[in-house]
This record gives structure tokens, C-alpha cells and sequence, in this order.
């Protein structure tokens, strides 16, 4: 660890992907505060006292400067007021707005580069890009399946780009537009042979049962076939390392007999909606 004066050392995060990251590099050690959220996605956060702060949409300054931080992360979404503030405040910000896997990997860079670890995260990106073109390798002959998979259910939203990218490289073919706001009857026109949820903030608890009944898609190919799953949210919502659990958890349920297992998803029970 480099003793240069400009590297921080006492860091805020203001989003659960940017802790993650703050982990993979090795650097948790100077987080001194975090989200209540942060622990979900990163739970070596618990092993640390850290002050709980507000996340990037609530974010107030007053909290933020009681750490006495030389960097605060954060990352969308946003609400104006609250960057404001802590703009005015003079505290040192980084704010980032990932949509791609592209942006995801840079962002992990800058990271990286401004906490004085840039050798580990392109140890960390390299890992990545060789997980996904090994899953991609694997399922590029394969017929490709129609795959609904949502960040939220009311609205119903389809998740971002991110996510369909990490399903076109499990092999399978986006259903709608990433990030858009989708009726019950576009997916039902859609009828998808798999679908996914992952609601932000509900972890694994989508009631999947519940969703199917009433949106009446008890006859889409995918609920007849038993091939509707939750994923974990922070496997798909944090845009961090954590999303190459997503990317095995996709692989696995669009090709059980490629990837006959993986963590952080559950399956629906047919027989409760048949």
C-alpha cells in the first residue's frame, strides 16, 4: 500500500456495487461508512464498525462529513438535491452511472485507479471477461431461448442493459427493451420459454406464484414448462463482481444440463399454478 498523500484512505460508499468493488481490490479496510444495503451484496462489511449512511438517492451531507471522508463513491440512482449538497459541501465525489457491462468494467477501473490499486482490478475485469466468454463458448450453437427477466413487478420493468447482455451470453434472446416499462400482455405476446425475477431491494423473496396468478400467465410456455425463477437481487442490481453469480444463475436456468447448479435462485412450484 502506497503511502502517497492523495490516495484516500478514509472512504464513503453511498451504493452496495461500489463497496463490492472497494472488497475485490482489497481496500475494504478504509471504508468507513456505508448503506444499510451494502452488507446484502458485501457481507464482510459486517466485520467492520462503519457508520450507516444514506444511499446515493437520500444522501445527506451533514451525515457524510461526520466521517471526515477523502472520497465518497456513489453511484445512480440519483436525486439532484442530495448531489447538490454534498457538492457544496466540498467533499471529494465520484459519481458513477453504469448501464452497460462496458461501463461496469470501467467503472471498476476508475475505481481502482483512484484507491491506488489498479493492478487488482485489472486482475479482477480479467476474471470477468473470462468467466462470461467461457458461459458464451458453451451456449453460442445452441438454439437461443426467450428470456423475460425483470427488475421490478409494479410496474412490471424490464431489467437493464447489463442484464440482457449477461443473458445473450448464457444464450438466450432479451424480451423487450432493457430498463422499459412493460403491460402483463406485452409478455404474454412475448411468451417467453424462461422467465426471471429480481426485484431491487426483495433479495430472493418474489412471490412468483403470486406474479403468475395475477398477471394470468398460467398458459406462457414458461410457467407451463416450471421454467420461471427468482434470482437474488444483488446477482443482477449490483453492477460489480457480483454479477457473475447472475450470469451462473442465468446460465443455469436456461441450460440445467450445461450448469447443473448455482446460488442465489429458486424456482417456481408449478404445481401450486398448474
Amino acid at each position: 500500500m502506497s503511502g502517497d498523500k492523495h490516495i484516500p484512505q478514509r472512504i464513503v460508499s453511498l451504493q452496495p456495487s461500489a463497496t463490492v468493488t472497494l472488497r475485490d481490490v482489497g481496500v475494504l479496510d478504509r471504508l468507513v461508512a456505508c448503506t444499510k444495503y451494502c452488507a446484502d451484496a458485501c457481507p464482510e462489511v459486517a466485520q467492520h464498525s462503519l457508520l450507516i449512511v444514506s444511499d446515493s438517492w437520500r444522501a445527506q451531507a451533514e451525515q457524510i462529513l461526520a466521517t471526515q471522508p477523502d472520497l465518497v463513491l456513489a453511484s445512480v440512482p440519483y436525486q439532484v438535491e442530495s448531489i447538490s449538497e454534498i457538492l457544496k459541501a466540498g467533499i471529494r465525489f465520484l459519481a458513477l452511472a453504469p448501464r452497460t457491462l462496458a461501463h461496469v468494467y470501467t467503472d471498476i477501473g476508475i475505481i481502482g485507479g483512484v484507491v491506488g490499486q489498479q493492478a487488482r482490478s485489472e486482475v479482477l475485469l480479467a476474471r470477468m471477461e473470462q468467466r462470461l466468454n467461457e458461459v458464451r463458448c458453451r451456449t453460442e450453437e445452441l438454439p437461443k431461448q426467450k428470456v423475460f427477466c425483470e427488475q421490478w413487478g409494479k410496474p412490471i420493468m424490464a431489467s437493464q442493459p447489463w442484464v440482457a447482455e449477461l443473458v445473450e451470453a448464457a444464450g438466450g434472446a432479451f424480451v423487450g427493451m432493457p430498463g422499459a416499462t412493460l403491460d402483463a400482455e406485452d409478455v404474454a405476446a412475448a411468451d417467453p420459454d424462461v422467465i426471471l425475477a429480481a426485484w431491487c431491494g426483495a433479495g430472493d423473496r418474489v412471490p412468483l406464484e403470486k406474479i403468475v396468478q395475477q398477471r394470468g400467465w398460467q398458459e406462457l410456455s414458461a410457467v407451463r414448462l416450471g421454467r420461471v425463477f427468482c434470482i437474488q437481487d444483488e446477482l443482477l442490481n449490483t453492477p460489480a463482481s457480483t454479477l457473475l453469480g447472475g450470469l451462473n444463475a442465468i446460465a443455469c436456468a436456461l441450460h440445467p444440463e450445461l450448469f447443473p447448479s448455482a446460488q442465489g435462485m429458486r424456482q417456481i412450484d408449478w404445481q401450486t399454478v398448474a
